[in-house]
């Protein structure tokens, strides 16, 4: 299992990497650049036109250009147009927003995907194992938005829980536990929404971990010594999967 979250590591790492790289290329193949936003304007004689070219290194080769977008934009130098906040800033914001949602969404997603994934091991080829893999296919099949919509159709009609903001309107006099409960219930959603693929993904990796050790010859030493089969798959199987 730890061999799965370091590759995992790995992957993320390079693939992140990679799209920086083509996020970087898709802003300099766009046509002009910044300091021709308004080449036309009368008032924007050629030496204004060229004063944000040293600023944004646009002067200089573009592999060094690329360092110093991603440099200045993690160093907070990186200022928008639109209010001069800094773009660090700004996602910083968005940042507390989006951490929530990846918390409990992992949360919710380590929390189901290994009991149904050893359950599905143990119980290999019967009703529970075809079921499981069945909905653990759709859930991957089916279209995110589509996917969303209904469960929101269904989640506010017969829970009535919120599906707008992070937070309630009018809740800023309430009491801890009353504003921490309802971000909760703000999280419901799209929470589930993110763990869902990840819970048929990991849970069909835990299953065909499970059932590559569930015949090792210790495990059979373990059954064979009188163990419960709680120790077996639990202490013995599911440690070495």
């Amino acid at each position: 299992m730890l061999a799965f979250l370091g590759r995992s590591l790995v992957q993320k790492t390079i693939t992140l990497f990679f799209i920086s790289v083509i996020s970087f290329a898709v802003i300099h193949l766009a046509p002009g650049e910044p300091s021709q936003i308004d080449p036309l304007n009368p008032k924007f004689t050629k030496e204004v036109l060229e004063q944000p070219r040293p600023q944004f290194h646009l002067d200089k080769p573009l592999h060094q250009q690329y360092f110093f977008f991603y440099r200045d934009l993690f160093t907070g130098k990186s200022v928008s147009w639109k209010d001069g906040r800094s773009v660090l800033a700004k996602l910083y914001d968005r940042f507390l927003n989006s951490l929530p949602l990846f918390i409990v969404g992992t949360l919710i997603t380590w929390t189901l995907s290994f009991p149904v994934g050893i359950q599905a091991a143990i119980r290999r080829g019967g009703v529970y194992d075809r079921t499981t893999t069945f909905f653990a296919y759709l859930l991957i099949s089916i279209p995110g938005f589509f996917f969303a919509y209904m469960l929101i159709i269904f989640v506010v009609s017969t829970f009535h829980v919120p599906v707008i903001g992070m937070k309630t309107f009018g809740l800023s006099g309430a009491g801890v536990v009353t504003r921490v409960m309802d971000r909760v219930w703000h999280l419901v959603i799209p929470s589930i929404l993110g763990a869902t693929a990840g819970i048929a993904v990991l849970s069909r990796y835990v299953r065909n971990q499970m059932m590559e050790v569930e015949g090792q010859d210790y495990v059979r030493t373990a059954r064979a010594k009188g163990l419960s089969e709680e120790q077996v798959h639990y202490k013995h199987a599911l440690r070495n999967a």
